[in-house]
């Protein structure tokens, strides 16, 4: 039982009134039968309250949450007393989110419901605990509250961000894929793979006649084409210390897998094979590249556990493995980060290594807050020397892009936010070259 600020001023306005007794006595009357109304009113509230258990609330929200998505999380509450109430509910969250108002307000009729909806945004993959639904009722009179505890203690794992990838596949199914900035690529002229031969249709192109077929069916046959089909995408995280690096509260190698999953999601819906690898100190993780049907959700559950480490990333180790494990010409997208040019060109001849036999794309990170600061003015020489540093700084990120494309290495250099969008477009522009 909680007592409300509602009775403490009632009786506060009696102890008032009691007082006032000293110089007039009528008022001490009045104010002792104010007492009891207090008390009457009291007892009325606790025996409502009290005598059964008149509410019920359960959460109502997925058994994963996506990282650094928006995920909805409801509750919903049942009120089974003969009166209306009035509700205070706060539910336990995880303590990561360090949130103070999941706290809300809510009048419920005898035998109505009330459903209440918010939404969390988690930044870091790994598992998540709830714990109860406090919920505080009270009748009309406002005396007092009841408190009651809901639901039960619940573990949601953090995945990478899979409700892209529903809003990716919605997109792509009515072709509306533009619509997050995913170019539209013209399909060549000329196809690589034989289809069928089909019955001429009025605006074929007649270069694909087929003369041969059209003798023998005394009818214009055409020859049609497909794009070149299972070709190997695989994703490849480097999990060193510069991955660590964070934007808008989440870390560079979070948006890597995140973009990773989004790539790999489209490659198999092109109809390629994808795949997953990581490395650090050692090459630690893969998972060889497929278009079966599981192939999403193993590449997911392979995601979920990586974790970045302060060790330096050893290119060598990774060169070892890719040539072990992929034997077919793939494409390779490598996502990392320099420190500088220098740190770069410690890494090059293990990057040429792989670009000699894949194509090998290379996505490393534009530094926003580096840019956010060059775009200020300044005001004193100080500033000005700052600002000079950060502008050669951002002049060594578009020197390295030049390096590696000198050396026959593609490569995107990006801000976090757009990562997806521009692995997706770079890769589609691949896949038509190719």
């Amino acid at each position: 039982m909680f007592l409300k600020t509602r009775l403490y001023i009632a009786l506060t306005m009696a102890i008032f009134i009691i007082a006032g007794g000293l110089y007039l006595p009528v008022l001490r009357e009045v104010g002792w039968t104010v007492v009891a109304v207090i008390a009457t009113l009291f007892v009325v509230e606790f025996f409502a309250l009290y005598h059964k258990k008149g509410i019920s609330a359960e959460r109502r929200c997925a058994d994963r949450f996506s990282n650094g998505d928006d995920n909805i999380i409801g509750i919903h509450i049942e009120n089974r007393f003969p009166f209306a109430v009035r509700l205070s509910v706060t539910d336990e969250i995880p303590f990561i989110f360090q949130r103070r108002d999941i706290d809300f307000r809510a009048s419920v009729g005898k035998g109505r419901t009330k459903d209440i909806e918010y939404r969390l945004r988690p930044t870091k993959r790994g598992e998540y605990g709830f714990g109860r639904i406090r919920v505080f009722a009270s009748t009309r009179i406002g005396l007092i509250e009841r408190r009651f505890s809901c639901g039960s203690d619940t573990t949601v794992r953090v995945y990478p961000s899979y409700l892209a990838l529903r809003q990716f596949e919605f997109l792509a199914i009515s072709n509306r894929l533009t619509e997050l900035g995913i170019k539209k690529i013209r399909r060549p002229g000329n196809k690589t793979e034989f289809e069928q031969i089909r019955e001429y249709v009025s605006g074929d192109d007649y270069r694909c006649i087929n003369w041969k077929a059209s003798a023998r069916r005394h009818s214009l046959m055409m020859n049609t084409y497909e794009e070149e089909k299972s070709q190997q995408v695989i994703s490849i995280i480097d999990k060193g210390r510069m991955m660590q690096h964070s934007f808008r509260g989440m870390t560079l190698l979070d948006y890597a897998i995140n973009a990773s999953l989004v790539l790999s999601y489209i490659a198999i819906y092109k109809e390629d094979k994808a795949g997953i690898a990581s490395f650090c100190e050692d090459f630690d993780s893969y998972v060889p590249p497929a278009k079966l049907p599981g192939q999403m959700q193993t590449i997911l559950e392979s995601l979920y556990k990586q974790r970045s480490t302060f060790g330096e990333s050893d290119f060598s180790s990774l060169c070892d493995s890719i040539r072990r494990h992929v034997s077919k010409r793939s494409l390779l997208v490598l996502y990392t980060n320099f420190n500088g040019k220098a740190s770069m060109e410690r890494q090059l001849p293990y990057m040429k290594q792989l670009a000699k036999d894949n194509t090998l794309l290379v996505v490393f990170f534009i530094d926003n807050d580096l840019k956010e600061y060059v775009e200020t003015p300044y005001s004193s020489t100080e500033d000005y020397y700052r600002h000079v540093i950060a502008e050669k700084t951002m002049a060594e990120q578009r020197l390295i892009v030049s390096l590696l494309r000198q050396n026959g290495i593609l490569s995107i250099l990006t801000p976090p936010e757009n990562l997806s969008v521009d692995v997706i477009n770079k890769y589609l522009e691949i896949r038509r070259k190719s």
